[in-house]
């Protein structure tokens, strides 16, 4: 297992490799982590797609806070190289999801995006996360993204890119690294609130829910393993909602 990750790592495009190294890095700096019980099938995955592999890799932890997080990494023939990212907290911790993806192919990064999404009833992100997301440094892109239709999820500091050159690819690496050490930080220091249990689960499967219409994820993996399969893998291992 650890062989396949370290190949496929190697084999995508950097940029994916250097944000993998370093939402790790900063887990491991700040969390308490224990494996995650994926089912073994579905940690290492090989398909076709068009003629091509698609190869699929998935790393899960979880935490006192957090549930699970799952890092992906997957790579279609010379084509297409994703990223996926997402932490679920716990039900009893009324904290965003913490997500980001890079998808890329041929050399080039296509799409960037990374938030802090809100769960709360009023779709607002805790003011110490506002604090703190305010007074990092200013950034700029050259080439912003639409969100999409469903993206009334992502809250007011959510970046979504085409990232213009390696140097806007490193600066997208160093604003999600810098967002991530702020939601491990902030979460250590946040008290359970079993109270708020039902509002915590509702704005997380919100979440998950306008996360599963992500018809260019779901069309991939139905084109490689079916709509069964793809269904399967959307609601149990990348959105599954508790």
């Amino acid at each position: 297992m650890l062989s396949s990750s370290l190949s496929l790592r190697s084999q995508l495009h950097p940029a994916l490799g250097q944000l993998a190294d370093g939402i790790e890095t900063v887990w491991r700096q700040h969390l308490d982590l224990s494996p995650y019980p994926l089912p073994a099938e579905l940690g290492y995955v090989e398909g076709r797609l068009e003629g091509e592999k698609l190869t699929i890799e998935n790393r899960c932890y979880q935490t006192p806070q957090f549930r699970k997080l799952h890092l992906e990494l997957a790579k279609v023939g010379a084509n297409l190289d994703i990223l996926h990212c997402v932490m679920f907290p716990r039900s009893d911790y009324a904290l965003p999801m913490f997500g980001t993806d890079l998808v890329g192919g041929r050399g080039q990064i296509s799409a960037a995006i990374a938030d802090l999404s809100p769960t709360s009833p009023d779709r607002r992100l805790p003011s110490a996360y506002q604090h703190d997301l305010n007074v990092l440094p200013a950034s700029h892109f050259s080439q912003p993204r639409e969100l999409p239709p469903w993206g009334d999820i992502f809250s007011e500091f959510c970046l979504f890119i085409r990232p213009g050159s390696a140097q806007e690819e490193a600066q997208f690496i160093d604003r999600v690294t810098a967002m991530l050490k702020i939601h491990c930080l902030q979460a250590i220091t946040t008290p359970s609130t079993p109270e708020q249990q039902d509002d915590i689960l509702a704005g997380q499967r919100y979440y998950c829910t306008k996360q599963q219409q992500n018809d260019k994820t779901r069309r991939v993996l139905e084109k490689a393993f079916g709509n069964d399969w793809a269904n399967h893998y959307m609601t149990t291992v990348l959105f599954d909602c508790v």
